[in-house]
């Protein structure tokens, strides 16, 4: 892609006022959609208000219509719920109440507003839209506003972004507040999971999700759940005797707890409701179990929003800027969405429509076309649980007679578990014998290997860490042993799970391969390290977990720095070279700098964040948070920059440092990372099964494997994840510092800065052009959405 960047410095809010409202049910992450778009409207020299209270306070006008500043959103970041209430307003609904609400915004040359909210809200602020120079007319008509205002503020730009936890408006993947909610959601489950342990009880759990089910599909895909009910996909008829059967099969396979997952609108075939009371008296009355029933409610609109949802609000609060910036009376009302990890446009009503055709399918009990409708990630998460939960009898599992070893390598990851239990699964499914090898390639070289049944990794996915043991060491000086055990165990094939140390182990077992025939088997990695510095893939498993520990304790610092005023904290994040985590840390945070190896910085730089700092010392925000990455420079040391702030800053501002260290390797994995990981890796085991097929050499009986593309990576590219031979990925490396040469997420660097009110320029070519809402074919749901 040659094309000239394009810069939004030529695009001027000046005279312009925009207006921005939360409306409909709650979501975490709706403050720091709030936050950008204030920050980036006043950034652009336009006006910003608030409008309190949602349509509500539209209607009332007068204290609830506000003009606000770069302060009056210090803080929100990291608070739940939304700090400009939303109301549901019947007024909203008549012409009467548009008309007086046309009038409150016309009273402050509002022509532009940003409407956060979930379908319901949209649709409303469409129709605003389209009566617009109607409402004007009708004002003008009654001597309300002069002709001149019926001109000058002739019409209304809408751009909306979706705050819904319940991730149910298609054409965008993820919405906000989701991450969030499953974030609770699995707390819980993870809570549960040692009671329920502890009493060999079974706990059916519902969930919210009136309409959708993605909710408590993905939580049952991180959690592990023996069953699930979503609105979606109805089970078929008799479910209650195949649930029964699976229930105490589990039982009889030792396993001590239950977990069934209902979501709130959970119905059959004939579109009767399931109910969670309902469930529990089934398995009661059946099977005798203890059983519990725990209701989730509103803990799950509840809390702080997750680092995912801070910076997907805080990248679609700035893109609903640039959106209203560039509108023009015949673009039509828009969402800003994420699609893969790029922020695109797509037409509000088309999106609207298409959300409204999954309830009709539904009601007309076409639930194939339902999921379908639900785009391709639901789809893809759905035969993904379906893969993985239920086990085929032995007799009908097909036999490959193929050999499938699973390792893991380089530093622990949160999320590795959920990879390797994944992997495990499918390869059963697909007819292998799977083998765990302990402790990496040194476990390799020394014979820690072992055959993994199914039963073997039931409740890996909650697990932190790595349950097989992880090894930094690389194969290359243990080749000649590593071969023998591949001998020795007719391995056919191997799955490594790791960081950088996997990707340059596998380079190096392939160069092996014309001494060592035993090499010439299919191999794929799957990217999972916390620093997220693996070439070939945008998200690696791990980084997300990473990224929120680091986020919470960020919040946790603002907040001792609140308390004691007048304070700046330096905090050192891990990544090796790559600054992902500090990057993106300080984004998810609201940190006032950020320095990274990728972006070199000097002592002139140093000295204008400090009397940046001073500046903002003099405002009502007198705190300061500043993340380092650990090897961002060798000469500016995290004590380096310590001192400096502290002699600079004297009389103005105090510091303090904090190194966050392998905290932020361990915990247990985040929603993302447990649904990335199960996803990714059972994926990657596909592939396996179908390179096994091809390499199959029958005259010989046995797999012969040596092209560059039987050695991949599987990495997450934008919108899909592509199998990547390794050798083709060596040019888009920077070995001495182990980092890929072009990171996608820097280009997100200049949205710290924005947001921390730094002059700074920004490329927007990425953005702005107003996509469709793709239809798309189940052929494309196999190629790789995520």
């Amino acid at each position: 892609m040659d094309h000239q960047p394009k810069f939004f410095e030529n695009l001027s809010g000046t005279g312009k006022a925009i207006g921005v409202l939360t409306s409909g049910g709650d979501a975490q992450g709706m403050n720091a959609a709030v936050r950008a778009v204030v920050r980036m409207g006043i950034y652009v020299k336009a006006k910003v208000y608030f409008v309190y209270e949602g349509y509500q306070g539209m209607v009332d006008g007068g204290d609830n219509i506000v003009e606000v500043s770069w302060e009056s959103v210090s803080s929100i970041l990291q608070v739940g719920g939304t700090v400009i209430g939303s109301a549901r307003c019947k007024a909203f609904r008549t012409r009467e109440g548009r008309l007086q609400a046309a009038y409150n915004l016309v009273q402050r040359g509002i022509t532009n507003l940003c409407v956060i909210g979930g379908d319901g809200s949209l649709t409303g602020a469409n129709l605003f839209r389209e009566e617009w120079s109607g409402l004007l007319e009708e004002l003008a008509q009654k001597g309300k506003i002069d002709e001149e205002a019926v001109k000058k503020y002739a019409y209304l730009n809408i751009v909306g972004m979706v705050g819904s936890i319940d991730n149910d408006f298609c054409g965008t993947d993820m919405t906000i507040g989701t991450d969030s909610a499953l974030h609770r959601i699995i707390e819980v489950v993870d809570a549960i999971m040692t009671t329920a342990q502890s009493h060999q009880r079974t706990f059916v759990l519902e969930v919210m999700g009136r309409h959708c089910g993605y909710l408590a599909l993905v939580s049952a895909l991180a959690c592990g759940a023996d069953w699930v009910f979503i609105p979606e996909y109805p089970p078929e008829e008799g479910w209650e005797d195949s649930m029964c059967v699976k229930l105490s099969e589990n039982r009889a396979r030792k396993k001590r707890l239950n977990i069934i997952i209902v979501a709130e609108g959970a119905i059959d075939c004939h579109n009767k409701p399931i109910t969670s009371e309902k469930v529990k008296d089934l398995v009661v009355q059946r099977l005798g179990f203890d059983t519990r029933v725990t209701i989730l409610g509103h803990v799950q609109r509840g809390g702080t929003p997750s680092a995912f949802d801070r910076i997907l609000a805080s990248r679609m609060g700035v893109e609903a800027v640039l959106a209203l910036l560039e509108a023009t009376p015949d673009t039509p009302a828009c969402v800003v969405s994420l699609s893969g990890n790029q922020a695109v446009r797509l037409p509000l009503m088309e999106c609207v429509q298409m959300t409204q055709e999954v309830q009709k399918a539904m009601d007309e009990g076409r639930f194939v076309e339902a999921v379908r409708l639900r785009g391709r990630s639901f789809e893809n998460n759905l035969n993904t649980y379906k893969l993985l939960s239920h086990k085929r009898p032995d007799a009908e599992l097909p036999k490959t007679n193929f050999n499938v070893a699973i390792l893991n390598v380089g530093a622990p990851a949160a999320g590795m578990n959920a990879a390797v239990r994944a992997a495990v699964r499918v390869g059963i499914t697909e007819g292998h014998k799977m083998f765990a090898v302990i402790d990496g390639f040194e476990g390799f070289a020394r014979g820690k290997i072992k055959e993994i049944s199914w039963g073997d990794v039931g409740g890996w996915t909650g697990q932190g860490g790595s349950i097989l043991g992880t090894k930094r060491t690389l194969p290359a000086k243990y080749l000649e042993k590593i071969a023998d055990q591949m001998r020795t165990n007719n391995i056919n094939a191997l799955m490594v799970i790791g960081g950088f140390e996997a990707y340059l182990g596998l380079l190096e077992l392939s160069a092996a391969r014309e001494k060592y025939d035993e090499f010439c088997v299919p191999m794929v990695m799957v990217p999972a390290t916390v620093s997220n510095n693996v070439p070939g893939s945008d998200f690696s498993i791990g980084a997300d977990t990473a990224l929120n520990t680091i986020t919470d304790t960020c919040d946790r610092i603002k907040q001792s720095a609140s308390g004691t005023k007048r304070r700046v904290f330096i905090i050192e994040t891990m990544g090796g070279y790559c600054g992902y985590l500090a990057n993106m840390g300080a984004l998810a945070a609201g940190a006032d700098a950020a320095y990274i190896f990728e972006e070199q910085f000097d002592i002139r730089e140093l000295q204008a964040n400090v009397e940046h700092l001073t500046e903002k010392m003099k405002t009502s925000i007198q705190r300061g948070l500043v993340l380092r990455n650990e090897n961002s420079n060798e000469n500016y040391t995290t004590d380096f920059i310590y001192q400096l702030y502290s002699e600079e800053g004297k009389g103005v501002f105090d510091c303090r440092k904090n190194v966050l260290g392998h905290m932020q390797q361990g915990g247990a994995p985040s929603p993302f990372d447990r649904n990335f990981g199960t996803k990714i890796s059972a994926k990657a085991m596909q592939w396996i099964s179908k390179k096994l097929k091809e390499t199959y050499r029958k005259e010989e009986g046995k797999v012969f494997a040596n092209t560059d593309d039987s050695v991949c990576l599987l990495g997450m590219r934008r919108r899909n994840l592509v199998f990547q031979p390794v050798a083709e990925l060596k040019n888009e490396t920077d070995f001495v510092h182990r980092i890929p040469k072009e990171q996608w997420w820097l280009k997100l660097r200049p949205l710290m800065k924005i947001l921390a009110k730094y002059k700074t320029s920004y490329d927007v070519s990425d953005s702005g052009q107003l996509e469709h809402v793709a239809m798309h074919s189940p052929k494309e749901a196999e190629t790789g959405a995520i």
